[in-house]
């Protein structure tokens, strides 16, 4: 198991040898956060982190072989949304990592929106008046 050991991460020891890099307390502290928990276990606590650490590895890996930060050199951040966009398997992530726009642009966007919801609401407006029509004019 020594094999597996990375050097010393975050944290007190300073050149001791530890399984994870992430920081347990502040894993904990996450999972504690969560109202159905009460206690962790410490087996629970240190998979959770190596799951954790193996998972952004891949992550990684995967958005750096193919995205196109490889011919940089250089993992970045539009290759790591690009990957949650792109790829099935981190799709889940596609919120968290939503491609960057410039301000301008989302404010542009969120003003075609407001536009377009106005325009439905204009359009069910004049359903409901011509509804009320119809029915006074079968009443009469």
């Amino acid at each position: 198991m020594a094999a597996a050991r990375l050097s010393g991460g975050c944290g007190g020891g300073g050149g001791e040898n530890r399984l994870v890099s992430l920081p347990l307390s502040r894993i904990r502290v996450i999972m504690k956060s969560s109202p159905e928990v009460s206690s962790i276990n410490q087996d629970a606590l240190f998979l959770t982190a190596k799951a954790t650490e193996l998972f952004v590895q891949y992550l990684a890996t995967y958005s750096y072989k193919h995205g196109r930060g490889k011919e940089k050199r250089a993992l970045t951040y539009s290759d790591l949304s690009h990957t949650a966009e792109e790829s099935e398997t981190f799709q889940f992530l596609a919120d968290i990592l939503p491609k960057k726009i410039l301000a301008s642009k989302y404010l542009k966007m969120l003003e075609r929106e407001k536009r377009d919801g106005e325009m439905e609401e204009d359009d069910d407006d004049d359903d409901d008046q011509e509804e009320e029509s119809e029915e006074e004019d079968a009443e009469s």
